[in-house]
């Protein structure tokens, strides 16, 4: 139902922060090895190999659980039936209104995106596209020294200490934020006063 959705998506969001801040070491660090293993195991084997071996994995362990527990059940002469019965029943659709809300949120995105690369490309605003021509040329070199999957490795480890770290030392790190924050607008205004046209026009 539509009150039930966007609790839930509440719900998920507040999951997401408490692995994030550590609220629970045991499962946030189930979780961050398991992805760390994942990406690892992408930087040796290519996508097929590791999801085969992943569904093998689960599959042996669901296959010898289900056998354990039928012979348990056969010398116990007990009758407790399928050992996942509860998850075979457990509805897991997504509903007609999630869908819709799901795809209206992709639709919005697609179309902020679209409109501020236009933006950018079609140089609306001079000192925007400037920003985001040096952030391209920074990314190249990013790129000349690591690979996507690295990336994606430094961003997960990011994920997961950065938050802890800022909420630590949070004070400092405002400090340090906002004086490289003044720097930038200083140099960003002295862009905008030599360069004909780069000055935004006042809302």
């Amino acid at each position: 139902s539509r009150s039930t959705a966007p609790s839930n998506l509440m719900r998920a969001g507040l999951g997401t922060i408490d692995l994030l801040y550590w609220r629970n070491v045991k499962q946030s660090g189930a979780v961050f090895s398991s992805v760390l293993l994942l990406l690892f195991s992408l930087t040796q084997f290519s996508v097929v190999s590791v999801g085969a071996y992943l569904a093998l994995a689960a599959l042996s362990a669901t296959i010898s659980f289900r056998i354990y527990k039928s012979v348990l059940q056969a010398v116990q002469k007990t009758d407790e039936g399928h050992p996942f019965k509860s998850y075979l029943e457990m509805e897991i659709a997504l509903s007609q209104d999630q869908i819709s809300k799901y795809a209206d949120k992709i639709l919005l995105y697609s179309n902020t995106c679209m409109k501020e690369l236009r933006r950018l490309f079609l140089v609306q605003d001079l000192v925007d596209s400037l920003k985001f021509a040096v952030l391209m040329w920074l990314l190249t070199y990013v790129g000349a020294l690591f690979n996507g999957l690295t990336l994606l490795i430094l961003a997960v480890v990011s994920m997961f200490t950065m938050p802890v770290v800022y909420e630590k030392h949070q004070a400092q790190i405002d400090q340090y934020v906002g004086l490289i924050r003044t720097q930038v607008n200083s140099v960003v205004g002295k862009i905008q006063a030599k360069i004909p046209g780069a000055k935004r026009k006042e809302e």
